[in-house]
């Protein structure tokens, strides 16, 4: 069973005082300027991974993640990835261990709750990342993904495309931003 197909929540997750890691939450905040389709909510989780796993209970049919994502690209590549059903989560006390709430963990959590509490998780799960340059401590992004910014508002702002829209293709495409 999945969340209803008219609620989407696009959610920025990261560090801003880890350089790069800000990703997520600078591009959400730039999104939350326009005008999104009817049924888009927008948030900046920040580092509040248990707060967004309790949130996407309310029911969504579809939930977009955005956060830095390094898989080894050059520095400002988007990706898009279907994370498709939650998974189990492998390791329940981490979880629960509001310092480490990756995204991954983000997404077990959530499945857990829905399990327990017998709420419905998204329908589709898509991530859209952004390759780091760098997450050290500093406030700030690198210029490589600085510019990737206004692309990955595009990009999301495909993804929310009117139903019957074809966006699959989207989802093994990287875009690289320089």
């Amino acid at each position: 069973m999945t969340g209803p197909p008219g609620r989407t929540l696009v959610a920025g997750v990261g560090n801003i005082f880890l350089g790069d890691d800000g990703f997520g939450v600078e591009t959400v905040r730039r999104l939350a300027t326009l005008r999104l389709p009817d049924g888009v909510e927008t948030v900046d989780a920040g580092v509040r991974g248990v707060h967004l796993a309790y949130q996407l209970l309310d029911g969504y049919g579809t939930f977009v993640l955005v956060d830095a994502t390094a898989r080894g690209g050059v520095p400002g590549t988007l990706y898009v990835l279907d994370a498709g059903e939650c998974g189990e989560v492998e390791h329940p006390d981490a979880v629960l261990d509001g310092h480490r709430m990756t995204p991954d963990a983000v997404l077990a959590l959530m499945g857990t709750l829905c399990a327990g509490t017998g709420g419905t998780p998204p329908g589709r799960v898509l991530v859209v990342g952004c390759e780091p340059a760098g997450v050290e401590e500093g406030v700030g992004l690198s210029p490589a993904v600085a510019a990737a910014v206004p692309e990955a508002v595009r990009l999301v702002l495909e993804l929310l495309g009117e139903p019957g829209q074809d966006t699959d293709f989207v989802l093994t495409q990287e875009r690289n931003s320089s």
